[in-house]
């Protein structure tokens, strides 16, 4: 929804988590008569967060309640989606690299999160103050990652496991700038020490089915790993 259309009273805000952005953002749906901000968030933003998109979303979280609109938070677990990242190496080597060691995930498919938000937007009344924690049905790892092409591709796909600082060279050979190698490596560390091993039934919870699975995703785009 765009700020600024006459008679828009609910705003969904996504981005990536760039402060001076959504702040603008917040203020301008203050001026345009806005009355409710659905966000999409981390559930562990906190001012003090080593992991700087956390402290990012913290400042962005306090502006916004400060704000004195109405407002819903939406913090999805990993998202599926990610895995398209990785699906040009698999291609190429059958494998594919992370740092995230044999940590469990809440992997949640991105459609998903967008049914929920939706299903929020459409309906906000009810849903104040409220912080909801999106996942899939199961926690998964990055074995698991692997296992799930080799059985739709019917060959191996192999995870080698590599440390945090390996992982951030790999990433910025890759093309990725710096700072984004480097928050990326330090998430996939924390994910190897259990930081992402949490589930939820919210996504039930908002659209009145379960969410999708690992094994859904790959068998719905296993066009993009073989």
């Amino acid at each position: 929804m765009l700020v600024g259309r006459a008679g828009v009273d609910t705003l969904l805000l996504v981005s990536p988590s760039v402060p001076d952005q959504e702040i603008a953002v917040i203020d301008s749906a203050i001026g345009q008569g806005v009355q409710h901000i659905v966000k999409v968030t981390n559930h562990k933003a906190t001012e003090d967060s080593p992991v700087g998109r956390r402290r990012d979303h913290a400042r962005i979280e306090a502006h916004l309640t400060a704000s004195g609109l109405a407002y819903t938070l939406l913090a999805p677990n990993l998202l599926l989606q990610n895995l398209f990242l990785v699906a040009p190496m698999i291609k190429q080597t059958r494998g594919f690299v992370m740092s995230a060691g044999d940590g469990q995930f809440g992997a949640i498919d991105s459609r998903d999160v967008s049914e929920a938000a939706a299903a929020v937007a459409a309906a906000p009344t009810g849903h104040e103050g409220r912080a909801y924690l999106l996942t899939g049905p199961e926690l998964v790892t990055y074995a698991d990652v692997a296992a799930e092409p080799t059985r739709a591709l019917g060959h191996e796909i192999a995870y080698h496991r590599v440390t945090p600082e390996q992982h951030r060279e790999a990433m910025i050979r890759a093309g990725l700038p710096e700072p984004v190698a480097a928050s990326n490596s330090q998430v996939f560390g924390l994910i190897a020490e259990g930081d992402a091993a949490w589930l939820s039934d919210d996504i039930a919870s908002l659209t009145g089915r379960s969410p999708r699975s690992l094994r859904t995703f790959v068998t719905d785009h296993v066009g993009a790993f073989e």
